[in-house]
């Protein structure tokens, strides 16, 4: 069964053994079965070369009824599926034999039988009893008319066949002669299969072709020696003439490993390397590197050199930088400027910053200590690109240490410190700092009492305090010798700053406090700054004011202030934590430097992109603080090329949301401010924002943990409430889901500056700025009116949203088309399946009056009701015949403008499921109209949205037709 593929050459006839120069022969020997009187005779004659050959031949034909059998020996088919046999073999023309009769043939046929064992032997009848089975009837392409003098065969025919599949251990073949004359040359029998092959890097094994010509036979391969899978599986299909086609996947050379002679994987020599597995050759190992051993992966680097974290394996190794140079250094009271000339090595690198080292010395410089957190660097004290950093709110009379570290993208590779140069450089006198806060102890209708603490940087001994205050209407201040007692029930804007021997510092950051009312409306007028006394250090003062005398010597006209929200920012009381406003801050950053706490950036560890922000990108990361166990966070960042506006915006958020604490408000972790980039921390919630969680998840929620959901919000807003604290943006998509279901308010600070969005597009009101309309009440929409009973109208549309698994408010209705449809009383319907006493409690929540609608703490009560008494739940809202409060679905068209159930399916954008409605015989609007969700269900429609989408048309069609009984077909 050996051989090659070479039909060119041909075996001779009748082989008893397989020959190499055949096709995959199989051994057979042809044997007279028949009786003794059968015509078929084994004589010997030549071939067209003149070989000599024995042959079978008959001629036979005058007698009539012939059938003449010819039966070879058993053949095994050694688990061939598909059998050839080639046939040489030469028939007389029955034209040139005289007399012949019309009996006389000049064809045969060709039979075979299967069996698993030799069952015919000489002298046995199976050739006239087995069931065999025909092959063909094989016909001469050329027939000769006489035989030469020599004896030679002339106009030889060559035939092949083939029959399958097999499935037994082998077969008989089997010739009949009924009435030819001719002769048998030859008989191979064979089979096909494609050989063993090595192809993209796959050995693939030798592979008997299929039972039928056009079968496919799948091989597997394997990849070679030093080669791994590249795309899988690998295969390669064998036809049915052994030829090997349509190659499937591959395999490459490992790293380490080149491709030599197209299918070999040769290790790399010393001194080169390949890193990756591929196609690509070894490559020479770049400068300050080596390898010493074959299959090198990378080179190392030589002593002294390193490489970066982010360095490729085909980039040179580099050094450390060297120190920088010539450092000078420009004091100006409590701040310096230092600078310094590039070092004179780079270590054959572009990437050096420099990081400064601030220490605080005592005057005999026996101690030092690192600078407090307070020290301003500018622009930043790590990672610096250019050779110079201004740095303030140092101490005054006060020794400091400053090293300049040149570091490159391999010195935390290095075991030695990073070069530096270090200038030590004493602090002038300077005026204090300034005052970080001011809360309100007690109030009364003409005076109210105000604590401070002392400047973080008094910079002496604090001489005196001075206050300066307004009204809030008013934009100015002027100077009064005697303050009389300020009004009831006003708004007062109060700065104050204190004084040391080196002068005033800076006013604090304009706080807001408000006297209690009378009742009575009063005139607004300007107040003006004044002292309040000496105090020693370190003393918390409290000061009322009231009627003082004061000199004006200093006179200060003021711009307006900083836009104020509706709400108070101060302590009402004492305990009483109240929302402090971060944009009433003077400097913004005092106000993230007090709320918000800073993190090292090394404690960071950023994973991968989960999302884009208004100001840069969003991450999944992990935050391992000293002391505590590492936790998931989310990651908020600056992009880069940012002014310094950009940055106070994106720190606001950061300090609204440091001032929270509680189990349903977004945890902040901390804020990265003095290194790039500047990142906001806050806990990780995994399920991410609440409308998108639904409506991947639709329908797979009961109402119980919807309601759940819907109480953890209200929980949350309610502890904003109390703080006087007003979201302006609170939406399903601002609000964030954890692994267990817990739902937590998020977004904020940034409903001042929200943007235009192609797909949930914001309304321009004639006051100026973006407003999110399908979620904002009708007074912030027109009057800029925005407060907790806001947040109340925006809590209800929460709910429609939860309740709906995330469906978008009002659907494709116009911001404008919204307005005027609340302005008309109308409101949203009740979701599919929504429980009565949800709707209502949305209702409520969407009254006109805002002074009616609940409070935050009620709708927690009611809530925790309906979870306390699930029965409450069961009865499920309908949509009313009169939509005097619900809003009809404004996504449907005119029922006039269409009379048929195809043109409404069109309008509504169902019209995938037309024939699926007129194959069930809802041919009319009017059966239409009474469908039910098991309708649905039965004729086909089964996505929980489209079956919401249409029955919410459908409940918005009965109640055009019960308005309407004769405008519809």
């Amino acid at each position: 069964m050996e051989g090659e593929h070479q039909p060119e050459h041909y075996c001779p006839p009748l082989s008893l053994i397989p020959l190499h120069s055949c096709i995959f022969l199989l051994s057979i020997t042809l044997s007279l079965l028949a009786t003794l009187s059968s015509p078929w005779e084994e004589v010997s004659g030549y071939d067209e070369n003149l070989n000599t050959i024995r042959t079978y031949q008959v001629c036979n034909v005058f007698e009539p009824s012939q059938n003449n059998w010819l039966l070879t020996t058993f053949i095994d088919r050694r688990g061939a599926q598909r059998i050839y046999v080639e046939i040489r073999f030469t028939v007389r023309d029955c034209s040139s034999i005289p007399n012949v009769p019309g009996s006389c043939k000049e064809t045969f046929n060709l039979y075979y039988y299967e069996t698993d064992a030799v069952i015919a032997t000489k002298g046995t009848a199976f050739w006239m009893e087995a069931p065999y089975l025909k092959v063909d009837t094989i016909a001469a392409d050329e027939s000769f008319s006489q035989v030469d003098f020599g004896g030679r065969l002339m106009k030889v025919n060559t035939e092949v066949r083939s029959f399958g599949p097999l499935s037994k251990n082998g077969f008989y073949l089997a010739f009949q002669d009924y009435g030819a004359c001719m002769s048998l040359l030859s008989v191979r029998v064979f089979y096909k299969k494609c050989p063993s092959v090595v192809q993209n890097f796959a050995i693939f094994p030798e592979t008997m072709t299929g039972a039928e010509s056009t079968s496919l036979v799948i091989a597997r391969g394997i990849c070679i020696p030093n080669s791994e899978e590249v795309d899988v599986p690998i295969k390669l299909y064998c036809n049915g003439d052994g030829e090997w086609m349509v190659p499937i996947g591959s395999c490459t050379c490992k790293a380490g490993f080149e491709p030599d002679n197209g299918n070999v994987c040769r290790a790399c020599p010393p001194g080169t390397f390949k890193s990756t597995q591929g196609p690509g050759l070894c490559l020479q190992c770049p400068p300050n590197s080596r390898s010493t051993a074959e299959a090198a992966t990378i080179c190392v680097c030589r002593n002294g050199y390193y490489r970066g974290d982010a360095d490729q394996p085909d980039e040179p190794c580099t050094s450390v930088p060297s120190s920088p140079r010539n450092v000078i250094s420009i004091v100006n009271e409590t701040s310096v400027i230092l600078e310094w000339h590039s070092p004179r090595e780079t270590g054959g690198r572009d990437d050096v910053v420099y990081n400064i080292v601030c220490k605080k010395c005592r005057a005999d410089r026996r101690a030092c200590s690192h600078c407090d957190d307070n020290v301003v660097f500018v622009p930043r004290q790590l990672g610096l690109t250019e050779t110079r950093v201004f740095i303030s709110n140092l101490l005054a009379h006060t020794l400091y240490s400053f090293e300049i570290q040149a570091v490159n993208g391999v010195s935390n590779k290095s075991p030695y410190p990073a070069q530096h140069v270090s200038i030590d450089i004493t602090t002038n006198q300077a005026a204090p700092s300034i005052v970080p806060i001011m809360h309100q102890i007690s109030s009364t209708m003409k005076s109210f009492t105000l604590s401070w603490p002392q400047p973080e940087q008094p910079n002496g001994i604090i001489l005196d305090y001075e206050l300066r205050y307004y009204e809030k209407e008013d934009g100015i201040a002027n100077c009064t010798s005697m303050i009389l007692g300020l009004r009831p029930g006003t708004v007062y804007v109060v700065q104050v700053r204190a004084r040391t021997v080196a002068g005033f510092g800076k006013y604090s950051s304009k706080m807001c406090f408000q006297t209690l009312t009378d009742g009575k409306a009063c005139r607004l007028r300007e107040q003006l700054p004044l002292i309040a006394g000496s105090a020693a250090a370190g003393v918390v003062f409290i000061v009322s004011l009231v009627a003082i005398s004061i000199m004006c010597s200093r006179k200060r006209a003021y711009t307006k202030e900083a836009v104020y929200s509706d709400k108070l920012q101060h302590y009402s009381s004492p305990g009483m934590k109240i929302y402090i406003d971060p944009f009433t801050y003077e400097d913004p950053n005092e106000a993230v430097r007090e709320f918000a706490k800073e993190i090292d950036v090394s404690t960071v560890k950023i994973e991968e992109v989960i999302g884009a922000g208004e100001f840069g990108e969003v991450y999944k990361g992990r935050l391992k603080l000293p002391g505590k166990r590492e936790i998931y966070v989310a990651i908020k960042t600056l992009k880069a090329g940012y002014v310094e506006k950009q940055r106070r915006d994106f720190l606001s958020e950061a300090s609204i949301m440091g001032q929270f604490d509680h189990p349903n408000i977004i945890r902040l972790e901390g804020v990265v401010t003095k290194s790039r980039p500047v990142m906001i921390v806050t806990e990780f919630m995994e399920n991410g924002a609440l409308d998108s969680f639904l409506r991947q998840n639709d329908g797979q929620f009961t109402v119980i943990q919807l309601v759940g959901m819907m109480r953890g919000i209200s929980a949350g807003m309610k502890y904003l409430s109390e703080m006087n604290y007003v979201h302006r943006d609170l939406a399903a998509r601002n609000i964030l889901v954890n692994s267990n279901l817990v739902c937590k308010v998020s977004d904020f600070g940034l409903s001042r500056y929200l943007q235009d969005d192609t797909s949930d597009p914001s309304y321009t009101s004639s006051l100026g700025g973006k407003i999110p309309v399908r979620w904002t009440a009708p007074e912030a929409i027109a009057y800029r009116k925005f407060t907790s009973a806001s947040d109340v109208w925006s809590y209800g549309i929460v709910m429609w949203e939860v309740m709906s698994f995330g469906e978008r408010p009002y659907w494709d209705m116009s911001n404008q088309d919204v307005i005027n449809a609340i302005e008309q009383d109308y409101r949203l319907p009740p979701p599919m399946d929504c429980p009565s006493t949800l709707h209502q409690l949305m209702l409520d929540c969407w009254q006109k009056d805002r002074n009616v609608r609940p409070r935050f703490g009620d709708i927690v009560s009611t809530l925790d009701k309906m979870i306390r008494n699930p029965t409450s739940l069961k009865a499920v809202a309908n949509i009313p015949s009169v939509p005097s409060q619900p809003l009809l679905d404004r996504s449907i068209p005119d029922f006039n403008t269409f009379s048929s159930v195809e043109d409404w399916l069109a309008a509504i954008k169902m019209s995938q499921y037309r024939d699926n409605f007129l194959n069930s015989g809802f041919t009319s609007l009017q059966v239409v109209a009474q469908m039910t969700s098991e309708d649905l269900l039965r004729i086909g429609v089964t996505l929980a949205g489209h079956q919401k989408k249409i029955l919410s048309n459908i409940q918005s069609m009965r109640v055009h037709m019960s308005q309407s009984p004769t405008t519809m077909a």
